[in-house]
């Protein structure tokens, strides 16, 4: 992932209130004005007439999708917390499979500002890794046709066994993730992501604590921890849209995930659901009682992830990619562990374990990539297990190849994943603000609301107003291309 990171900071009630009560408190929320349509849309103008297309191959069992054996191949792809070896070996396949084609592979963490010239001129790559803190705004992409569907990927048959399509080999959800809306599919999500709460378990024991499951149990923690020089919290105070990675699904936790869903389909005070502000108003109280590390708003993903990681903060909110991009800084003897969010008391919706997991690092083919056929056949060898296998062994994460960890010893962070995901059994979510709306979650929700009430510069209360009030500007914004739930 590209540098984004936040942290969430509790509520500002006392402790003689209940829990619950913070559910039933409910503030008259207005409307405020927001920003007009994201410069993100404009990668996605009609452009001009683009270069001349590939022409089509001949198609066997060895090459289902077609693709040119002599046709230039480009592949760019994002320079995160995955890196970059892992399709480095998987273009070195495609070199093998079709040795007369020139490959060109770059890396970048400048998606939006390096390809979006190419897409208004109608040159852009044949696949690209669209992930990090520029990423294009993949709803505005598919709804102005800028991209390829790659059904016939996933029905083309598997890169290892011919009886079984693509499609057959995948993690559930993969394939809905990414339809946006109706049958389609313009997005391949190739790793799969466990987001949550990342402690060291070395800490955690050496306060002689548990993972905290109620909120009165997380500020009693963090109240040891404060005791003996560490913080509660920390987070990329610079890219605050990481908080929903543990905030979201609290909230799903205690109100349900029906109050996810009319989030993400921007229904009317969806914002103003008491499950919203009761949340909102725990992570504010880590602000209040001083719990969080002293100077995190002004700080990176790395800076943050290396604090945390010195033992300076306890918890910090994140997805599964942080053991690799912190594996520099992570002591040995770190015992990195992943849990899902604490709740509020026993009387939430839904059980403790109830986690974000999803697909992440959205790939996508450009609908006038010259060579859209090899973007995809690109795509099916990277979802063979051997490539599964290869990115999960150099990047600690899963993939979207249900399968590729047989034979693999799992580093103490995605052997967590794997039991936290075993834990949360059907109690999982996913919201989809990130994928259908990437300016509101990032700009307006993360930087314009959740990072000010979190640095004590906006209250719960008005965070709410003015996240539901960029909702509602959303969901009126006849520019912009609406999603709902299936």
């Amino acid at each position: 992932m590209g540098p984004t990171s936040a942290e969430y900071n509790g509520t500002d009630g006392t402790r003689g209130v209940g829990r619950r009560d913070l559910i039933r408190r409910s503030a008259a929320l207005g409307l405020l004005s927001v920003p007009t349509m994201s410069f993100l849309s404009a990668c996605a103008s009609s452009g001009g007439d683009g270069g001349e297309k590939a022409k089509a191959g001949k198609k066997t069992a060895k090459n289902p999708l077609a693709v040119n054996d002599s046709a230039p191949m480009e592949f760019v792809v994002f320079n995160g917390g995955f890196g970059t070896e892992y399709a480095e070996d998987a273009v070195k396949l495609y070199e093998k499979d079709f040795p007369k084609v020139k490959v060109t592979f770059s890396a970048t963490q400048k998606i939006q500002s390096t390809l979006q010239p190419r897409f208004n001129q109608g040159t852009p790559p044949d696949l690209i890794d669209n992930s990090g803190a520029e990423q294009m705004d993949m709803g505005v992409l598919a709804s102005k046709k800028q991209l390829t569907d790659l059904t016939p990927l996933l029905d083309a048959p598997s890169y290892d066994d011919p009886a079984k399509k693509v499609r057959d080999t995948l993690r559930p959800g993969i394939v809905e993730m990414g339809q946006l809306d109706g049958d389609p599919v313009w997005i391949m999500y190739y790793a799969y992501t466990v987001y949550g709460v990342w402690y060291s378990k070395k800490a955690l024991d050496g306060l002689d604590e548990q993972y905290p499951e109620t909120w009165d149990q997380m500020l009693a923690v963090c109240a040891k921890a404060k005791k003996k020089g560490m913080a509660g919290w920390t987070y990329a105070g610079k890219y605050p849209y990481y908080l929903p990675f543990s905030l979201y699904p609290m909230i799903g936790k205690v109100g349900g995930r029906q109050v996810l869903d009319a989030i993400d389909n921007l229904e009317p005070n969806a914002w103003k659901n008491p499950a919203v502000k009761a949340c909102f108003e725990a992570y504010y109280e880590l602000y209040k009682k001083g719990y969080v590390l002293k100077g995190t708003p002004g700080l990176d993903h790395i800076q943050s992830q290396t604090a945390w990681a010195e033992g300076k903060a306890l918890f910090i909110p994140n997805g599964s990619w942080v053991e690799n991009e912190s594996a520099n800084v992570i002591p040995k003897d770190f015992g990195l562990t992943v849990s899902a969010p604490t709740g509020l008391d026993a009387s939430d919706a839904m059980p403790f374990g109830t986690i974000w997991a999803s697909g992440g690092e959205p790939f996508i083919v450009p609908a006038k990539a010259a060579n859209a056929p090899g973007g995809m056949e690109q795509l099916r060898i990277m979802l063979s297990e051997a490539s599964s296998k290869n990115f999960t062994t150099k990047v600690k994460s899963l993939t979207a190849y249900n399968g590729g960890t047989t034979g693999i010893t799992l580093t103490p962070g995605l052997k967590s994943g794997v039991a936290a995901l075993k834990k949360a059994g059907s109690n999982v979510v996913n919201p989809r603000l990130q994928d259908w709306y990437v300016q509101l979650q990032k700009e307006q929700i993360g930087v314009g609301a959740l990072g000010e009430m979190m640095a004590g510069r906006m209250t719960p209360a008005e965070a709410v107003k003015k996240i539901q009030a960029f909702a509602d500007a959303t969901a009126k914004d006849s520019s912009i291309k609406h999603y709902k739930h299936q």
